[in-house]
């Protein structure tokens, strides 16, 4: 192996990144639109919920109640409503996601000791904020029950007695229970790879369409100088691209970094060894650059948003998916990186996910040598 052909391969490849501006700009802008984009956009913190009120008793005492709900930070009423239709009207067009209903009598039936019934209408068309939203309206009503009860007690001249369970939560690692803190290191996963596999999907393919490929076959280079000639200048986008997401993350979105930044950069550069093997890998597969990137977006993209677990838990996952999780590397990377940001571990806690990833790197190099072998000589 020679390295002054590398050299000379990889400042070729710089050269042609340096006179194709937009693809290199794009390489670099698009990790920061897409960060603040899903950063801001994507959200599984759950309030504000848009609630409709249909008060028939109008009275102080359902008044106190619907005071419950506007003083929590996850219901904001957004109406009130004097006829059945309205509440209908509310939810099927979407200006309300939750209708509170409370019948005549309400205020009576407590002063009697009586059950008052309550009704909450849900709009189920979004399952999961449905089913968050009467978690959320279920603790009120709780609430507000045990401040009755506490009323009758002292009314009757009782004494309060302490509760025998007495629960302390701690929340390690997420206190604050942001979503967004767990969502961009796992984004950062998706990302890379999907920009890494991307970049490195369209090179050979890019030289097939220009003519230059027969040019580099006619050389004494290697398979081997030709891809690592081919792969270190995407590296080092990719590792720029790296910078610019835990910057933006950390800086910007205030996600913390907990861990040591050294043990991000090490498993970083293995993860994009992977990555940009396997695009190499597909830009030699493909026939044109329209087919390498369509087979980048399916394999990289795709599976490593929807099974790497970054927003979806794959404990809830099919049995059959669940096995198909192992083969995405992405799967590995954001383990750590949920590790090094929240959690503030070493690598020594993650061996088993940093060994996944040395191997997914040391498969798919091979892979991507052999194909290049099989094509050139």
């Amino acid at each position: 192996m020679s390295l002054r052909r590398i050299k000379a391969l990889t400042k070729k490849e710089f050269i042609q990144m340096r006179r194709d501006v937009r693809s290199l700009l794009a390489a670099l802008a698009i990790p920061l639109i897409m960060i603040f984009l899903f950063g801001y956009a994507l959200s599984l913190d759950l309030d504000r919920i848009p609630t409709l009120i249909y008060d028939q008793d109008k009275t102080p005492t359902s008044r106190a109640f619907i005071r419950l709900l506007e003083d929590s930070r996850y219901f904001t009423l957004v109406a009130s409503a004097d006829r059945p239709a309205e509440v209908d009207r509310a939810l099927e067009r979407g200006q309300a996601l939750i209708a509170l209903i409370i019948p005549p009598g309400f205020a009576a039936a407590i002063k009697e000791g009586r059950k008052a019934p309550v009704q909450a209408v849900l709009d189920g068309s979004d399952s999961n904020t449905a089913g968050l939203a009467s978690g959320y309206f279920a603790n009120i009503a709780a609430r507000y029950n045990i401040e009755l009860q506490e009323q009758r007690i002292r009314q009757a001249g009782l004494r309060m007695t302490d509760m025998p369970l007495e629960l302390r939560l701690r929340i390690w690692f997420n206190p604050e229970m942001k979503s967004r803190n767990f969502i961009i290191p796992g984004l950062s996963a998706v990302i890379m790879m999907a920009i890494c596999v991307l970049m490195t999907s369209l090179t050979v393919s890019k030289e097939r369409e220009t003519g230059t490929l027969e040019q580099l076959i006619s050389t004494p280079i290697s398979s081997t100088e030709l891809l690592i000639g081919k792969m270190l200048p995407y590296l080092a986008v990719g590792l720029v691209d790296l910078f610019l997401i835990v910057g933006a993350g950390v800086w910007i979105f205030g996600v913390p970094l907990r861990g040591s930044f050294p043990d991000l950069l090490l498993v970083s550069f293995i993860f994009l060894i992977g990555t940009l093997s396997w695009g190499l890998f597909l830009s030699v597969t493909a026939k044109t650059q329209m087919q390498a990137s369509q087979m980048a977006m399916l394999s990289a993209f795709l599976p490593s948003f929807l099974l790497s677990g970054f927003i979806y838990p794959i404990e809830n996952m099919p049995a059959a998916l669940q096995a198909i999780t192992y083969l995405i590397p992405a799967r590995y990377y954001v383990e750590i990186l949920k590790g090094i940001f929240l959690k503030g571990v070493r690598l020594h806690v993650f061996w088993p996910q940093v060994l996944a990833l040395c191997l997914y790197a040391f498969l798919v190099l091979n892979l991507a040598r052999r194909k290049f072998t099989k094509r050139l000589f």
